[in-house]
């Protein structure tokens, strides 16, 4: 076992032994000092999002979706929201309802009032009444495959000042890729999804592109980075966007494109364009 050097200053020990990222005896393995590492490098991504919701309206919306065992969310209440003694709120939204019971009996015990976790599909919250009409924060870490868009979807609808995702196991447009096969080979570019292989690998990389693409056309700004090093994941790309009221013509015209281009017209919906000018998000 390690020491605990790794853990902030101000972090809850009794919180990182209920996560089980330190042993009973406050010590830390290789696994969870990976881990740690992974949220800690997000969470230095989010708390500048965070802290300009707070300058701008004095208290935090978040919402959280594929929140697991809400290691994402847990670490941003107890580094950042815990002593801001506001109305600042934490969502975690998970469809297994035994994280769910887990998740919310911890945050009684540590007396994290502002935090609540909800037995929810990414899509069905988007019209649940559990939640605030508009939010300022959106979090997605490795929801799978077209949960993250239905994270972005919900970040929309809600009017959301940031949304901060890490997409994973994507396999809508592979599929798609690979039944409009035939059809795409008469174009030159589509030798680049030709082979399974890159067919699977092109699918990931072009749905990213996509989602890219999709929020600039809704008036965001948009930066891509990875989360952490090849070595500690390979679900490792850091999407990050925050709404400017950006230009949306230009991305709007390529997201058409491109899904005509290479064979994905089927998926207009799920990348779905804003019908018109959207409203500026306002505070939740």
């Amino acid at each position: 076992m390690s020491k605990t050097h790794d853990i902030r200053p101000g972090q809850s020990v009794e919180l990182l032994k209920a996560l089980h990222i330190l042993t009973r005896d406050g010590k830390m393995n290789q696994d969870s000092r990976r881990k740690l590492k992974q949220v800690y490098h997000l969470f230095q991504f989010i708390e500048p999002l965070m802290q300009e919701a707070k300058t701008e309206q004095g208290r935090v919306t978040l919402v959280d979706h594929g929140a697991g065992k809400s290691y994402l969310g847990f670490i941003l209440y107890d580094l950042f929201v815990k002593d801001l003694k506001d109305a600042s709120h934490i969502y975690g939204i998970e469809t297994r309802p035994e994280l769910v019971q887990t998740s919310e009996a911890l945050a009684q015990r540590l007396g994290f009032g502002g935090m609540s976790f909800l037995n929810l599909s990414v899509a069905d919250s988007i019209t649940s009444d559990k939640l605030p009409a508009t939010v300022d924060i959106v979090t997605a870490l490795h929801a799978c495959n077209t949960a993250t868009d239905d994270a972005i979807r919900f970040a929309l609808e809600k009017q959301a000042r940031s949304i901060v995702v890490v997409p994973c196991c994507q396999a809508e447009v592979a599929a798609v890729l690979r039944k409009n096969k035939a059809r795409a080979l008469a174009d030159p570019l589509a030798e680049i999804w030709r082979h399974p292989l890159h067919t699977r690998e092109f699918g990931s990389q072009i749905t990213n592109v996509l989602r890219c693409l999709q929020l600039e056309a809704h008036g965001y700004q948009v930066s891509v980075t990875e989360l952490v090093g090849w070595e500690h994941s390979m679900k490792n790309e850091l999407i990050i966007a925050q709404y400017k009221n950006t230009p949306r013509r230009k991305p709007a015209e390529r997201l058409t494109e491109m899904l005509d281009r290479i064979g994905l017209q089927e998926l207009k919906d799920r990348f779905f364009l804003p019908a018109a000018p959207a409203a500026t998000p306002t505070a939740a």
